[in-house]
């Protein structure tokens, strides 16, 4: 089994100084959700081996957020990760025989990471698939389960929706209990 965790970076600020999209950094609720969700993937055991990170400034603070909760996990630093459609994270993923890890999580953007996961999925999580239609929120998480141990077997309607969370989930979540 390979799993794959999508994560979109957190929330952030409107406009960068620069005026550049790729300098866009986390505002004060980016940088609280980066940590919540950090936590929630390692209290529920999603513990990837390897992070593919965009080089964008608003996912490298996103995984410095939330790496310490993460700390056995390696980090790639990619810039063709920012603006990445889906083919092309597909073919990132099939690029990954050589390091094979069994849990990869990717820390992009949408709407690449939305679409994405959108076409992995064939199964899973029924209240989670229907969240995730609308959806990859700042800070969302996809957790997706493949029956293969090749990364180059991933193909679209292939996955299984293991688990979907956002912090505004988990916030609603922990509120009716």
């Amino acid at each position: 089994m390979r799993r794959l965790i999508l994560l979109r970076h957190a929330k952030t600020e409107r406009n960068a100084p620069s005026g550049k999209d790729q300098d866009r950094r986390l505002d004060e609720r980016g940088h609280q959700d980066s940590a919540e969700i950090g936590r929630w993937l390692a209290l529920h055991g999603y513990r990837p081996d390897l992070a593919l990170v965009s080089s964008a400034v608003r996912t490298q603070e996103t995984w410095e957020l939330l790496r310490p909760a993460l700390p056995s996990t390696r980090a790639k630093h990619l810039p063709a990760l920012y603006g990445a459609d889906t083919s092309e994270l597909l073919s990132t993923i099939h690029g990954l025989t050589a390091t094979d890890p069994h849990c990869l999580m990717i820390l992009a953007h949408n709407p690449g990471l939305h679409e994405l996961a959108l076409a992995l999925i064939a199964s899973g999580d029924a209240a989670g698939r229907r969240g995730l239609a609308a959806n990859l929120p700042t800070a969302g998480v996809a957790v997706i389960d493949f029956k293969t141990d090749d990364w180059d077997d991933v193909r679209f309607r292939s996955g299984r929706l293991e688990r979907f969370a956002s912090p505004k989930l988990l916030r609603e979540e922990s509120d009716s209990d």
